[in-house]
């Protein structure tokens, strides 16, 4: 169960390469920070420094999830991590369990993800690598750790409008900016026979095959 709707955390999942650092760094701290006014968190103290201690020494990637409470206190935990090989493709599902368009708390990231939890639950880890969410209007929103995207043109995504209730993700946030994605609404039909993706700041853009329930 989620906790208490006072009770929760921010949190952010980064990228650590020994070589290049923190990927998208500043679009985290970006989000982290907004996410925090938003919600009327206190600022976030001392946050890159403890992010630094983190991965001090590391000569390997690492996974680090960084949680900031409401006082403004943030914890971060680091993992191993290995990138997915290029070629890789994700099978995914859509779910049963839809979201609230309404829910502004889907906006932003935090540790209150009882609606994501049951979505993955609908499906075993054979039967599909991610599984997307539809809202009660039947629009595709997101996945339950990615965003969407869909080809509309060999130079050109379109990823679904923060206003269908979904996370505003860092790599989409970043291939918009590109110019690389663009904001349009996504229905379930519209994905028969188009190429899709899914992503996150953490693994980038995955190709997806969507297997009809």
């Amino acid at each position: 169960m989620d906790r208490p709707l006072e009770d929760f955390s921010l949190i952010e999942t980064l990228r650590y390469e020994p070589d290049a650092g923190f990927i998208r760094l500043r679009l985290h701290l970006a989000r982290l920070q907004r996410s925090a006014r938003r919600l009327g968190f206190s600022a976030p103290k001392s946050v890159l420094s403890k992010l630094e201690d983190a991965v001090a020494g590391a000569s390997a990637p690492l996974r680090v999830r960084l949680t900031l409470d409401r006082e403004g206190q943030a914890a971060v935990t680091t993992a191993a991590f290995a990138s997915l090989p290029p070629e890789t493709i994700w099978r995914v599902r859509i779910a049963v369990t839809r979201l609230d368009s309404t829910d502004k708390l889907l906006r932003v990231k935090t540790t209150r993800r009882s609606v994501y939890e049951a979505a993955r639950a609908e499906y075993g880890p054979d039967e599909a690598d991610e599984v997307l969410l539809l809202n009660e209007k039947g629009e595709v929103c997101e996945g339950t750790i990615t965003s969407v995207f869909l080809e509309d043109s060999p130079d050109a995504l379109r990823t679904p409008p923060i206003s269908s209730g979904l996370l505003a993700g860092v790599l989409r946030t970043e291939l918009i900016c590109q110019r690389k994605a663009r904001i349009g609404r996504i229905r379930p039909e519209d994905l028969q026979d188009r190429t899709l993706y899914v992503g996150n700041s953490l693994r980038g853009l995955i190709r997806a095959q969507l297997i009809w329930n």
